[in-house]
């Protein structure tokens, strides 16, 4: 952790041995700051799930965002960071499933949990990097960076890599980006348009192709009776995993 604060200097950077949640940590700190743990004993997932966190095995963090009203445009923009803050750092590309996963092979990488706290946002960003493997429940559908590369990854160059990546996009974001973030996310995810999948709501499952993305960032799907539906939330994943 000393060589990331050298490497950013200025930036306060919590860290944790072990640690509930780092968004709860998160959460009273001022727009900038990052908490990293090396292990979470209640690491939060989207809807109410938890996220895996192995000791040592995997990047966990979180950093509180300055406030905006762009959601989900910065979900994607996030995941676009995470993205490429992996790719710098190691080499792989992930593919991006909206709106908010990192994948490798059809199986789960990272992830991204974004909640607001007064006028702020806090984004969990959680990605596996030297996990060996996943308990039986998880093992078909996530993967890990050592896995895909067989080699280990330096969780601090990934660090590194991650926080001005993420300031990066919200500047872009910031200065009126949303078109050129939709692009890029677009461009980065297999999921994006064209994609057969099947989309958990709460009425029930939709099954169909993606269409691409409206202006505001959320889903279209083209159910095969050529009827459109915009997935505004709800678990997107390919048709037959």
């Amino acid at each position: 952790m000393d060589a990331v604060r050298r490497a950013l200097p200025g930036r306060r950077i919590d860290w944790h041995a072990v640690i509930d949640s780092t968004m709860n940590a998160a959460a009273p700190l001022p727009p900038g700051c990052a908490v990293v743990a090396e292990e979470q004993t209640a690491g939060q997932g989207r809807h109410g799930h938890r996220w895996h966190s192995e000791p040592g095995a995997g990047l966990y963090c979180s950093i509180v965002l300055p406030p905006t009203d762009t959601a989900p445009v910065i979900t994607l923009a996030l995941g676009l960071a995470a993205a490429d803050a992996i790719a710098d750092a190691t080499g792989l590309r992930p593919d991006l499933r909206w709106p908010n996963d990192l994948m490798a092979r059809e199986r789960k990488l990272a992830g991204i949990l974004v909640q607001a706290v007064g006028t702020a946002l806090v984004a969990g960003i959680g990605v596996n990097v030297n996990h060996r493997a996943f308990p039986p429940e998880l093992a078909g559908e996530a993967t890990s960076l050592r896995l895909e590369l067989g080699r280990e990854v330096p969780r601090e160059d990934l660090l590194a890599a991650l926080l001005p990546a993420v300031d990066s996009y919200c500047k872009m974001l910031k200065e009126g980006g949303r078109d050129a973030i939709l692009k890029r996310f677009t461009y980065g995810s297999s999921y994006a348009s064209g994609k057969r999948v099947v989309v958990e709501q709460a009425g029930g499952a939709v099954r169909g192709t993606t269409a691409g993305l409206d202006p505001a960032g959320f889903l279209r799907v083209r159910r095969d009776d050529g009827t459109e539906t915009l997935v505004l939330a709800g678990g997107v994943r390919a048709a037959g995993t």
